[in-house]
């Protein structure tokens, strides 16, 4: 595979033969909205690309890579980027979410992808634990990202879920938000020492829950000191809304 030519318009046909491996698509037929972060409550796109190089004990998309639950050949499909941007932009919603798994394993074939969908007039954003540094292909207008570093508190060791050259990438590019999931206290102040040491903003925070009981209770639990902090605040809408339904 050769390496694509930077973003400078549409899919070359080239381009149109890259292939991504997809868990899903979804908000095209039944409509949704970006549940998360800065867009939360926008209308959106989802394309939902499987694998992962993190295996996170409190990961809620445990189908795009833990093989020890689920069958890949089920939760997966390779799909070209010709039949991804034509599926985007059969749909009147501009924003686009590509997310995981984690996406950037998959980049050098996102680079056609971002080409054809801000060709189209759709707005992306990835989102991404922030281990990947982005090709620069990707850092262009109309790319934005949610980088959402794990924390020890989620089930992943941080030595393998905060990549400090990652993270200065993702500040670097002034495209990157940086979205935290916490249940406690003790995770804010891990928060604002990877803040710090980082250079990270914005910063939002995001309760974690999989259930609007738990959602609420640990918003109960992180309002007060997310609010003396002076960092944005996020619920998770789609639990909300449609009771982390798949493919909501």
């Amino acid at each position: 595979m050769t390496t694509p030519e930077p973003v400078t318009g549409g899919p070359t046909a080239g381009d149109a033969e890259f292939r991504l491996i997809v868990a899903e698509c979804f908000g095209a037929e039944v409509p949704t909205f970006q549940g998360e972060g800065p867009s939360c409550g926008h209308p959106a796109l989802f394309i939902r690309l499987s694998r992962c190089n993190l295996t996170c004990a409190k990961c809620d998309t445990k189908y795009t890579w833990d093989w020890s639950q689920f069958d890949p050949r089920k939760e997966s499909a390779k799909r070209s980027v010709a039949d991804l941007v034509a599926w985007a932009a059969f749909s009147p919603v501009e924003l686009v979410v590509i997310t995981g798994g984690e996406p950037l394993i998959q980049q050098a074939r996102l680079v056609p992808l971002v080409r054809g969908l801000t060709a189209v007039g759709k707005r992306i954003e990835f989102e991404t634990n922030g281990t990947i540094s982005p090709a620069p292909e990707l850092v262009v207008d109309g790319v934005r990202f949610n980088v959402s570093p794990k924390l020890a508190s989620f089930g992943v060791k941080e030595t393998k879920s905060i990549v400090p050259a990652a993270l200065e990438a993702f500040v670097a590019s002034g495209r990157a938000a940086f979205k935290f999931v916490a249940s406690t206290v003790a995770d804010l102040d891990r928060i604002a020492e990877l803040a710090d040491a980082h250079r990270l903003a914005p910063v939002w925070v995001m309760p974690e829950g999989t259930t609007h009981e738990v959602i609420t209770a640990t918003t109960r639990v992180l309002a007060d000191a997310v609010a003396a902090r002076h960092w944005h605040f996020t619920t998770r809408l789609h639990v909300l809304a449609f009771a982390d339904a798949r493919g909501r």
